[in-house]
């Protein structure tokens, strides 16, 4: 690489994820001239990635790769091959031939979120504020168009959180609308106004939403360009610690313009906040058989959430969700016995007029 010696044979190849911070002297030409950015998979990548991984695994006829490939936008090849072996794990603890679909659906729980918590114990009213909680996030991500499609409701706890709700694109996403990002704040405020809506009284577990909201609409103001404030990128972000930069924002503007971006951030979550108490209002009754449902079942489906928004009721039949899945035992082996032919007599079971 010093440029006095002729090796043409040698090609040295290196990797990275802070491409930004390299030396400028390496990327000169004739050194690491060329880069290829590795980007996490797309849907078709993710089906390829899982053909890899299940090809020693006995799986259902029932589960589709492709199905599974359009529920994990955004996981790597890492996570994809930790969902068929925690998928695995749980089929075997459930004595189990082959891995079906639902342990596929409550593997990608796992990765996602943790575990189920099993140990903690919640009293009933707890239960409620979560299940109300879970159902004015899912209530308003429903409602509003630009929002992504309800995959998954639960109550039950996993990680550091109480309930969840899923939000899964239909697609792989490179990029966000405003309208995209302004219905992402108002469903992660869903779940405190459902609280304040039905118990005249808040709690403390929509800290986690309100930091993800107050910093979307901050990255509207200074990154986006998505404000009154116009097109400009005010700050040049954080950087790491370790690299020798200094922690936290690098300021390029006066005091004046930072109190106008607390504004203009404020503005957004207050907006966000109105158009989504409305929405709930407006569509109490489905936020009600909703919790419902959470109540008794613990998990709803995304079915069950399209079911509840149309207004058109729902048969939960056979079907089970991934946090409830019921364990399916192996049918009992017939066992056959040796008759013993007796002479001149026919078995008690057999007519011996003709058919």
């Amino acid at each position: 690489m010093d440029g006095f010696d002729q090796n043409t044979g040698v090609i040295l190849i290196a990797a990275t994820n802070r491409p930004d911070v390299l030396d400028p002297a390496l990327l000169r030409p004739g050194r690491f001239d060329r880069q290829i950015v590795v980007d996490r998979a797309d849907m078709r990548g993710r089906q390829k990635i899982l053909e890899v991984h299940a090809r020693n695994k006995p799986l259902s006829r029932q589960v589709s790769l492709e199905t599974l490939a359009r529920r994990t936008p955004g996981f790597s090849g890492a996570d994809l091959e930790n969902l068929l072996n925690e998928a695995a794990l749980l089929a075997a603890r459930r004595n189990k031939n082959t891995i079906e679909m639902n342990d596929c659906d409550e593997a990608i729980d796992r990765v996602m979120v943790g575990p189920e918590r099993k140990s903690i114990v919640m009293t009933q009213k707890e239960r409620e504020v979560t299940a109300y909680h879970e159902s004015g996030h899912a209530i308003i991500g429903a409602m509003l168009e630009s929002s992504n499609p309800i995959h998954k409701v639960t109550i039950i706890p996993r990680g550091m959180a109480l309930g969840i709700t899923w939000s899964l694109p239909e697609d792989d996403r490179h990029s966000e609308t405003k309208q995209e990002i302004l219905s992402t704040i108002t469903r992660a405020l869903g779940g405190r106004l459902a609280e304040e809506i039905k118990f005249k009284d808040v709690t403390t577990g929509a800290s986690n939403d309100f930091e993800k909201a107050t910093e979307l609409a901050r990255r509207m103001v200074t990154q986006y360009g998505m404000s009154e404030m116009g097109p400009i990128q005010y700050g040049r972000g954080s950087h790491q610690v370790f690299l020798g930069r200094d922690l936290g924002e690098d300021r390029n503007y006066s005091e004046k313009v930072a109190s106008k971006i607390d504004e203009e951030v404020r503005s957004i979550i207050d907006t966000c906040y109105e158009r989504g108490k409305k929405t709930l209002v407006e569509n109490w009754d489905k936020v009600e058989r909703l919790v419902a449902s959470l109540m008794e079942n613990e998990t709803v489906e995304a079915d069950e959430v399209r079911a509840i928004i149309e207004g058109r009721p729902h048969d939960r039949g056979d079907t089970t969700s991934g946090g409830n899945a019921a364990v399916t035992e192996p049918p009992p082996i017939p066992v056959i016995e040796e008759k013993r032919p007796e002479p001149g007599r026919l078995p008690p079971t057999i007519s011996p007029e003709p058919a």
